[in-house]
């Protein structure tokens, strides 16, 4: 990893924004934090046809709706309760008509954890199911997963000298404990590496009408907290150089 070398840092800050916060807050979690992040794309195959003769088809939205709803089985009954995990799908597509069955259906999801070996053994539970079922109904599936950011986990005891930093510039009230967050990070990336710490600043200003979260079109931060930004990231460092 080009970037921890020459020179090779001994620990890596990193700070993003969170609409959630008020603006002059800052958020901290240690040990894990945010989740690995996994893309599922599935083209389930039949015979389409007329929808008003259904002997001669093979329903490809029918084989999908049992997927689907069989996946979730993968987080309620395979998954440790202990560990975070998440299967979600957002895009299902089936090019039919209201009395036209498709050739196929594709979806899309995406599959979240906290736990690298249990991400491993899910990706196995989930193309078995799919195949099993699509199988067993007369029709196929091809389940591609394109495997994503790491989970993300904050050393902590750099966590912590960054917390004591952070309440020293801010004030104590200034400085949030956070949950584990299930989205994910490339940041993680550097957390697999070396001691890292990854934390939020606060951009929200309910007074301002700004409100709204990332990734949307309305997105927007208090400009406020850009100096609170920089100052705060220039003082974490000099107070960690002193530990070094």
């Amino acid at each position: 990893m080009g970037a921890l070398q020459n020179p090779s840092p001994t620990a890596i800050i990193g700070q993003h924004v969170m609409p959630f916060i008020p603006v002059g807050k800052v958020g901290f979690r240690k040990g894990m934090y945010m989740a690995s992040a996994d893309e599922l794309y599935l083209k389930v195959k039949g015979k389409g046809g007329h929808g008003a003769m259904p002997e001669t088809i093979i329903d490809p939205i029918l084989i999908s709706a049992h997927i689907l709803v069989a996946l979730q089985q993968v987080v309620s009954r395979k998954a440790d309760p202990k560990t975070p995990s998440v299967l979600s799908f957002g895009r299902v597509i089936a090019e039919g008509a209201t009395n036209v069955i498709p050739n196929e259906v594709n979806i899309e999801g995406t599959f979240r954890t906290l736990n690298e070996v249990w991400r491993k053994e899910a990706h196995g539970h989930m193309v078995k199911i799919a195949k099993g079922i699509a199988e067993g109904m007369g029709g196929e599936v091809e389940f591609e997963i394109r495997s994503g950011y790491p989970f993300l986990k904050n050393e902590p005891e750099l966590t912590q000298r960054a917390i004591d930093a952070a309440e020293a510039y801010l004030g104590k009230e200034n400085v949030l404990d956070l949950d584990i967050w299930m989205a994910a990070e490339d940041f993680s990336y550097y957390t697999q590496e070396i001691d890292g710490c990854f934390y939020r600043l606060g951009t929200r200003n309910e007074a301002k009408g700004i409100v709204s979260s990332v990734h949307t079109p309305t997105f927007d931060i208090d400009e406020d907290a850009l100096g609170l930004s920089t100052g705060l990231m220039a003082f974490i460092a000099l107070e960690e150089l002193k530990h070094q």
